[in-house]
């Protein structure tokens, strides 16, 4: 890789999940070929046991979950007035260039324009490939930080462990207030209710039938004064006194 190119990368690099992140990239490929257009996009795909980084026009038919596009100065692909309604890839005689990566789940396409009819040559599809090992790194570097993965923001397995251990104490003060007693099985069907989970969820998680499940809360809520499961919520964050009265 040519030295000449160092200073570019490091800006698109320092650019990454900025706003600024498709024009830096865009400019680090024009210094290697003339370009009117790129698009960055995000899709979905089945996992694959490899990244690959090649020509695939057929990336272009699959729908984007994240897509940006620049385009040049005094650009012949679209209007400077329509570069926001109308993006290269729905230019049909527009020569293009397709890098994709995959990876986890997904495929990164940065994608290379130029219009009308001007071929991308040999020697330039060869310069765009030979980055390509940079560029689309960056890509998913700069997408992820827009979009962190689902499992970033879910609790770890601690945290909904300590949440569960709470609420359990919390319902075993509320039942002892009343001066009641339930079974094992009855009090982790309502706590398991009180934290959202179904019937189906605690019958495979307490490897019960559903029936068995729904049995053990009647028999909870005769014992509580309630009527079932919203009752059972009401019960649980309502004032103590309202508690004692109820029952």
């Amino acid at each position: 890789m040519n030295s000449h190119l160092f200073p570019h990368i490091g800006k698109v690099i320092a650019s990454t999940g900025s706003r600024h992140f498709p024009r830096m990239l865009h400019d680090l490929i024009r210094t290697q070929l003339a370009v009117d257009a790129m698009h960055i996009r995000q899709m979905r795909v089945e996992p694959v046991g490899r990244s690959a980084a090649r020509n695939e026009p057929e990336a272009v038919k699959n729908p984007a979950l994240l897509a940006e596009t620049v385009f040049s100065e005094l650009s012949t692909v679209a209007p400077a007035d329509r570069a926001a309604e109308c993006g290269p890839a729905t230019i049909s005689d527009a020569s293009q260039l397709h890098l994709t990566r995959r990876k986890d789940g997904y495929r990164y396409v940065i994608s290379v324009y130029r219009c009308p009819s001007q071929r991308f040559s040999a020697q330039e599809r060869s310069l765009l490939q030979d980055i390509s090992p940079v560029l689309l790194p960056m890509v998913e570097k700069h997408i992820t930080a827009l979009q962190p993965p689902a499992e970033h923001l879910q609790p770890s397995p601690e945290i909904v462990q300590q949440g569960l251990d709470t609420l359990r104490q919390r319902f075993h003060d509320r039942v002892r207030l009343l001066g009641l007693r339930l079974s094992n099985r009855e009090t982790e069907v309502c706590v398991g209710l009180l934290a959202g989970r179904t019937a189906p969820e605690l019958a495979e998680q307490l490897q019960l039938k559903v029936n068995t499940v729904e049995s053990y809360l009647k028999r909870a809520a005769i014992k509580l004064g309630i009527s079932g499961r919203h009752s059972l919520m009401r019960w649980m964050y309502s004032p103590e006194e309202r508690a004692t009265d109820a029952a």
